[in-house]
């Protein structure tokens, strides 16, 4: 099960509470104060773990818990403390306050961590408390309560190439023969429901990351489909690969679904839609005779300056210069990236 969204509930355990103890030993006639303080709570952490590929687990679990800290003993004896809990979730996640929605951390990398709740800090045993002229004290502190929070947490995949189009314009089968993905294939609208991720392996130790994002309809950004679901998938990828299917059995007009797209894509976020991009007219086999429609594509390119490609992604025709113009984009934006760093 793909999940992408959630709410949790953390509860960090309390501090243990300090104790109030007196020296009773054979032979020492002057036992002082020795309470030790009491343990700290157990807090609650979460982690990047690229193992991990969905939130799932958190929509049967959505509350967790840590233990308490233990009292603290005779002796000096501090009470143990809590065990932290770390909860794994996949590389990508965002990590917001479930009230005002603002961003807490973004778990980018393998490994990273946020502590999201802190237990809470063990009570004062009372030998702390004696002084000179407060030799028996009787004081002692209770453990203080952990942090308790509710958290929005949202995952963004993270892709150097996001692949965009309307249901059935072959992202999917594009995707499963440029990497090893395997995603399911049908000749209905909307067969992939969830993103998949692929590896594209370049040679000389190249690759990069694709992400197919389920297809996209007029109305997308107003919760139209299933693409609003989806489109915070492609916020962090370099570059996008538009396809378009040109076959004259889709029913569409190439250049009107071009434009639709990019229309949902500027009412998503403008700054996704200004993202350098790739434009792969599909389905080129089944043109026959009349070329009409892919011309016409191709003169929109020109216009806007986007790079084209006529690919049949089924019978795996003009692949290589597609995914070789990826990759030179892709070296040339990191390039650039470098330059600005510098």
């Amino acid at each position: 099960m793909f999940v992408d969204q959630v709410t949790v509930t953390l509860k960090a355990g309390k501090g243990g509470d300090g104790c109030v103890s007196f020296r009773r030993e054979a032979r020492v006639p002057k036992g002082g104060p020795d309470g030790g303080h009491g343990g700290n709570g157990g807090s609650i952490a979460f982690a990047a773990d690229e193992n991990i590929s969905s939130l799932a687990y958190f929509r049967f679990y959505p509350i967790t818990k840590a233990k308490n800290g233990g009292p603290g003993e005779g002796g000096n004896r501090t009470g143990k403390g809590g065990p932290e809990v770390c909860l794994g979730v996949p590389v990508g996640t965002v990590v917001k306050d479930a009230d005002g929605g603002a961003v807490l951390a973004d778990l980018a990398v393998h490994g990273q961590t946020y502590l999201a709740a802190r237990g809470g800090r063990g009570g004062r045993g009372n030998a702390s408390y004696a002084t000179s002229t407060h030799q028996t004290p009787r004081e002692s502190r209770p453990g203080r309560p952990g942090e308790e929070k509710q958290l929005y947490l949202e995952l963004k995949l993270i892709a150097d190439v996001g692949l965009v189009g309307f249901p059935n314009a072959g992202k999917s089968t594009l995707i499963s023969q440029i990497s090893a993905a395997r995603p399911l294939i049908a000749d209905y609208p909307f067969t992939t429901l969830a993103p998949n991720l692929g590896v594209v392996d370049i040679g000389e130790y190249r690759s990069f990351v694709v992400a197919d994002i389920p297809g996209l309809i007029e109305g997308a950004h107003l919760g139209q489909g299933l693409g609003i679901r989806f489109l915070r998938h492609i916020e962090r990828t370099k570059l996008l690969v538009h396809i378009v299917d040109v076959s004259p059995y889709s029913g569409r007009d190439p250049l009107e679904d071009y434009k639709v797209i990019m229309k949902e894509l500027e009412a998503f976020s403008p700054e996704v839609a200004a993202r350098p991009q790739i434009l792969a007219a599909n389905k080129v086999d089944l043109l026959g005779g009349d070329k009409s429609r892919l011309v016409r594509l191709k003169r929109l390119a020109a216009r806007r300056k986007i790079p084209i490609f006529a690919v049949s992604a089924l019978k795996r025709e003009g692949l290589r210069p597609l995914v070789e113009a990826v990759a030179r984009m892709l070296g040339d934006l990191a390039a650039k990236d470098g330059n600005k760093a510098a």
